[in-house]
């Protein structure tokens, strides 16, 4: 395996994975509409892995630009779906946006690989699938149950639709279900840079800290957790992008057709929101103007990861700490004009 697409590429878990796949010998080829990212990453990605990388500006949802870039690039040989609209919040004001998106892209997508016979593909799903879950830390074999937003059901409706298409056909699937991506490379090049304001939470600290922002809503302090605040499992995008490659590589490995595996990909810790920002105060000594606000619909009150099916089978686990990521992410906003 050696050509691998991207959908979403020049996206935040998209870029970094496409440095990873480079570095283990891949040859990426980026799809990414710009919906929510910057053409300015490609010129960055570039400079960090001094190489030149396809990238295709269309929307993923349209199958027949799709399939003209299956056409023009010669052997690709896996996908890897990042293309997605990801924030919870906005998920529950724009459901069909949601809907149209995240189910529509991932449809097409299968129907290409499907005419070109491409097997290899890896979904970036989410923790969402699992809700509000009744036992911690949460593992791969709790069935899905009903999620809090319509985000989480795009994710939980698209692991669903892989599962079925497995059945009668020759895919290779693994399904990754991420938890809280954080951090930034640690070359400072690339990391989240949302566009407007922020839906997720260290961008947010790192945009308030900057004096970008006013100050930092923390969404419910009267959770059922130590300090009130949700508990998430933060993992460091970096460490994130490396479990692409790892799944990519178990898939080479497979002489199995027509299969799906879900694994988790997170640290296996949770951390409250509360302990995120005052560990973020710790490691950077920045001010942070913040209050506390009232709930926000769709939230989860606390989830965290078991990631043993991972490290035993992928031979993948996280490396980063929680200091390292909001270091990075700090860093990576100093960089920002």
């Amino acid at each position: 395996m050696n050509k691998i697409l991207v959908t979403g590429g020049a996206g935040y878990i998209g870029s970094h994975t496409v440095v990873e796949l480079i570095n283990a010998g891949f040859k990426p080829v980026i799809v990414d509409n710009f919906s929510n990212s910057h053409t300015s990453v490609l010129q960055a990605l570039e400079s960090i892995t001094k190489a030149q990388i396809p990238c295709y500006s269309i929307d993923c949802t349209d199958y027949h630009s799709l399939k003209e870039v299956f056409e023009k690039e010669k052997n690709i040989e896996g996908v890897i779906h990042f293309a997605a609209f990801k924030a919870v919040g906005e998920s529950v004001r724009f459901p069909l946006k949601y809907y149209h998106n995240n189910i529509g892209s991932l449809v097409s997508l299968l129907r290409v690989m499907e005419e070109f016979n491409i097997n290899p593909f890896v979904f970036s799903s989410s923790c969402t699938v699992y809700g509000e879950p009744e036992t911690l830390p949460v593992t791969e074999a709790i069935p899905r149950s009903k999620v809090e937003s319509p985000y989480g059901n795009t994710k939980k409706i698209s692991e669903e639709i892989i599962e079925d298409y497995a059945r009668q056909s020759d895919i290779q699937a693994v399904i990754l279900r991420y938890f809280n991506p954080i951090g930034a490379h640690p070359s400072s090049a690339i990391g989240e840079l949302p566009i407007g304001v922020p839906s997720n939470l260290v961008p947010f600290i790192t945009q308030t800290a900057a004096g970008i922002r006013e100050k930092l809503t923390i969404f419910g302090g009267d959770y059922d957790t130590p300090d009130g605040t949700c508990i998430r499992d933060y993992i460091h995008v970096v460490d994130l992008a490396k479990a692409h490659v790892r799944a990519l590589e178990y898939i080479q490995k497979s002489t199995n057709t027509g299969f799906s595996e879900l694994f988790n990909v997170g640290t296996g810790n949770g951390n409250s929101v509360m302990e995120l920002v005052k560990t973020f105060l710790e490691v950077t000594g920045e001010p942070l103007n913040y209050e506390i606000g009232p709930r926000r619909p769709g939230d989860v009150e606390k989830i965290w990861s078991e990631v043993r099916k991972s490290r035993e089978i992928l031979d993948w686990t996280a490396q980063y700490s929680l200091k390292e990521a909001l270091l990075h992410a700090w860093n990576w906003q100093k960089t920002l004009k």
